[in-house]
């Protein structure tokens, strides 16, 4: 398993210590001109939730792969997080932000898949 494809797992893992929701992970990687190969989406039904989740993957990716996002973008209002690991950008809205900005569908030739949530 390729260290992109571990560090995916463990923000994954990170988004579910916090009950984060709607997980799509987006591989962007067969699209031309793209900033990253791989979106991560999800949600967190409160700003302190989807402040929770940004801590736990940081935590979770440092602690089992060493590595620390480049950026973190949002945390002050904790509506939209962006977290910037150089192949792999992390996004972490509210439901109401993430519907607005509609990631999903703004990147539909990625091949899009879907983690079930856990409760």
């Amino acid at each position: 398993m390729n260290d992109t494809k571990i560090l995916i797992e463990k923000i994954k893992e990170g988004i579910q210590e916090k009950k984060g929701k709607g997980i799509i992970i987006a591989d962007l990687s067969d699209i031309e001109d793209t900033i990253c190969n791989y979106f991560i989406i999800c949600q967190g039904n409160s700003p302190s939730q989807v402040s929770a989740i940004a801590d736990s993957i940081e935590e979770t990716t440092k602690e089992a792969v060493d590595i620390k996002p480049y950026s973190i973008d949002g945390i002050k209002n904790s509506e939209w997080v962006a977290m910037d690991y150089a192949d792999v950008l992390v996004h972490i809205f509210l439901p109401e932000k993430r519907t607005f900005y509609d990631l999903e569908h703004l990147w539909e030739d990625a091949k899009l898949t879907t983690i079930s949530d856990i409760d």
